[in-house]
């Protein structure tokens, strides 16, 4: 009973962990979204124009992830919650666990690689 207390908790531990982290990209995005309008607001040529639309755009669909994405963690956390009535579920719940951590590592890849792309925007068109 111990160690699947322990597991559980571990498993509560990563996703909670997500859910913080999806929090911060999510301010982070707006945050982003300030800094696109501020370059929007100083009427740069056309060429910066069409990157901050396409950018605006990418920070609308990943907002959109990150919300189904932490609704996905809240709704495991719930399941895990009450786990801790039916031991036979617990293999079943860790094996479901895995396409959310396979998405959360896609997930997070493409947002640093997101965020690498706009600070490279950023320095080129911020003085």
């Amino acid at each position: 009973m111990q160690t699947k207390v322990s597991h559980l908790s571990d498993l509560k531990f990563n996703l909670e962990t997500w859910r913080r982290e999806l929090r911060f990209h999510f301010d982070e995005m707006d945050t982003f979204q300030d800094k696109l309008e501020e370059i929007a607001a100083r009427e740069y040529d056309k060429n910066a124009s069409m990157k901050i639309e396409q950018f605006q755009n990418r920070i609308l669909i990943e907002k959109d992830v990150i919300s189904k994405l932490k609704h996905r963690c809240k709704n495991k956390m719930n399941i895990l919650n009450n786990l801790y009535a039916n031991e036979a579920n617990e293999l079943k719940y860790q094996t479901a666990q895995n396409p959310l951590m396979d998405d959360m590592r896609t997930y997070i890849k493409m947002h640093y690689e997101l965020k690498e792309e706009m600070m490279t925007f950023f320095l080129n068109w911020l003085e």
